[in-house]
C-alpha cells in the first residue's frame, strides 16, 4: 500500500484529543483512512453494518466501477476478455495474474483436463440426498467433502497445497455440477471427456446419455463459457467475503470454497438469476406479455410487495457491462435454438423494452442486469431453473480460490473477528430459581 502524504484527522466535539489516521491510495477508486490502531487510540470500534465502507482487505484481482459501469479482471476489461479470451484462459489470469501465452494455455488447459474426473465413492455420496434435493444443498455437501478425499492438498498455509487444490477445485465442479443433475433426474452420470473444451465437456456430462451420441453446439459452448467468464469474480461480494473470513482461520481451501457456495446460494446473491425467472413464470401465469403493464404498475407501488428481478444492481449505478455481453449471447442462442418465438422469452424481451425506456426505471437506474439474461440463456439451452445458482458457483470457484490465495500470501492477513455495537444486558447476577 502506498501511504498518502495527506492524513484524516478525528476530531471529537467534547474536547478529547485529535487522532490522525494514515490515508491510503490504490491503484483505482477511492482512498483509504486505515483504522487498525482506531481502538488501541481511542477505545472505540467503527460501526458499519454490511461493511458497505470499510475496505476488508488490499487486492490486486478485480475492479468495479459501478458509476462507470466498468468490471476489470487484473486490469482488462470484461468485454475484452468475453470477447477474446476463453475461460481457461481467465482463470489463468485470475489465478497467476496474467493472460496465458501460447505453450502456458496449452499446458494449463492439460493440467486442468487431466483433474476432471472424481473419486468413484462420490457416486455413493450423492445416494444419501433425496432425489428432489436442491442442486445447490448437494454442491455444498460435495465440496465440502472433497477434502475427506484428497488429504493431499489440505494445507492451505503451503503453496504446491494451495495450487494443486486450485486445479481440482476448477477442473471437478463442473463435473459435481452435472453429477446433482443427472442424479436428480434418475439418468446415469457421464464420464469428462479430455478432448472437449471445458465448457464442451459441462454440456457432455449434462445432457449425453449412453444410449446415442451426444454432438456439442459450437453455439451454445460459446454461450456457457462466456457465463462462465462473467462470473469469475466479482470483487469482494457476499460470497468472496465468506470465502477469504472462513479461509483466515487457516481450514483447507475445499471447506473455505463450500462456505462461499452456502453464502451463494441466498436469493439476493447467486440466487438471483433463479428469481429472476421465477418472476417471468409468474407473469406468464397472470396471463403473459398483455399482463406486463399491470405487473409494472405493482412494482411501481410502494404499497406492493412485488419486486422487479434481474434488473438494477447494488454496484453498478450504470449498465452492468456483463449484461450487454449476456444480451448479444442471449439472442444468438435463441436464434441458434428457434426460439425467438417462445412465449417466455417474447415476454422477457417485452419487459426488457418497457424498462430501458420507462422514466421510473431509466430515473432509478433499474437496468437489466447479468442475472436476467443469463437465466435466460441457461433455460434455453435446457438447464432447470434450480441448476442456475450452482453454474454461478462453478464459475466463481475460480475467483474464490484467487482471491482466498491472495489473502493467504498477505503478510498482514489475519484470522477475521468483526467487532459489534452491543445493546444487551449490562452485567447482572443470577437469582436462585425460587426468586426469578
Amino acid at each position: 500500500m502506498k501511504a498518502s502524504e495527506t492524513k484524516a484527522t478525528l476530531s471529537f466535539s467534547n474536547g478529547g484529543q485529535n487522532v490522525e489516521l494514515p490515508i491510503y491510495k490504490g491503484t483505482m477508486g477511492p482512498d483509504v483512512i486505515d483504522i487498525r490502531k482506531l481502538y488501541a487510540q481511542t477505545g472505540m470500534f467503527t460501526y458499519d453494518p454490511g461493511f458497505m465502507s470499510t475496505a476488508s482487505c488490499e487486492s490486486a484481482i478485480t475492479y468495479i466501477d459501478g458509476d462507470k459501469g466498468e468490471l476489470l479482471y487484473r486490469g482488462y476489461p470484461i468485454e475484452q476478455l468475453a470477447t477474446n479470451c476463453d475461460f481457461l484462459e481467465t482463470c489463468h489470469l485470475l489465478l497467476y495474474g496474467e493472460l496465458p501465452n501460447g505453450d502456458q494455455k496449452k499446458n494449463f488447459t492439460k493440467l486442468v483436463t487431466n483433474h476432471t474426473m472424481v473419486n468413484e465413492q462420490m457416486q455413493f455420496f450423492l445416494r444419501g440426498f433425496r432425489r428432489d434435493a436442491h442442486p445447490m444443498a448437494i454442491m455444498t455437501g460435495l465440496v465440502g467433502a472433497m477434502s475427506a478425499f484428497y488429504h493431499d492438498s489440505t494445507d492451505i498455509n503451503n503453496p504446491k497445497h494451495r495450487e494443486i487444490a486450485a486445479i481440482r477445485l476448477i477442473a471437478k465442479m463442473p463435473t459435481l455440477v452435472a453429477m446433482a443433475y443427472k442424479y436428480t433426474v434418475g439418468q446415469p452420470y457421464m464420464y469428462p471427456k479430455n478432448e472437449l473444451s471445458y465448457a464442451g465437456n459441462f454440456l457432455h456430462m449434462m445432457f449425453a446419455t449412453p444410449c446415442e451420441e451426444y454432438k456439442v453446439s459450437p453455439v451454445l459452448e460459446r454461450a456457457l463459457d462466456r457465463i462462465f467468464i462473467l462470473h469469475a469474480d466479482h470483487e469482494q461480494n457476499a460470497s468472496t467475503s465468506t470465502v477469504r473470513l472462513c479461509g483466515s482461520s487457516g481450514t483447507n481451501p475445499f471447506a473455505a470454497i463450500a462456505a462461499g457456495v452456502a453464502c451463494l446460494w441466498g436469493p439476493a446473491h447467486g440466487g438471483a438469476n433463479e428469481a429472476a425467472l421465477n418472476m417471468l413464470y409468474d407473469i406468464q401465469k397472470a396471463g403473459g406479455v398483455e399482463k406486463i403493464g399491470e405487473f409494472i404498475k405493482q412494482v411501481k407501488d410502494k404499497n406492493s410487495n412485488v419486486k422487479l428481478m434481474g434488473f438494477g444492481h447494488r454496484v453498478y449505478k450504470n449498465y452492468d457491462p456483463r449484461a450487454k455481453l449476456m444480451q448479444e449471447t442471449c439472442r444468438e442462442v435463441l436464434g441458434e435454438l428457434g426460439l425467438e418465438n417462445d412465449p417466455l422469452f417474447k415476454l422477457a424481451m417485452a419487459l426488457e423494452k418497457i424498462a430501458l425506456e420507462d422514466e421510473y426505471f431509466v430515473s432509478r437506474k433499474l437496468y437489466p442486469n447479468v442475472d436476467f439474461y443469463s437465466g435466460i440463456v441457461q433455460r434455453a439451452i435446457g438447464i432447470p431453473v434450480p441448476l442456475f445458482t450452482a453454474i454461478f458457483a462453478l464459475a466463481r470457484t475460480v475467483g474464490w480460490i484467487a482471491q482466498l490465495n491472495e489473502m493467504i500470501g498477505d503478510p498482514d492477513y489475519k484470522i477475521g473477528r468483526p467487532r459489534q455495537l452491543f445493546e444487551g444486558s449490562a452485567k447482572r447476577d443470577v437469582k436462585p430459581i425460587s426468586q426469578r
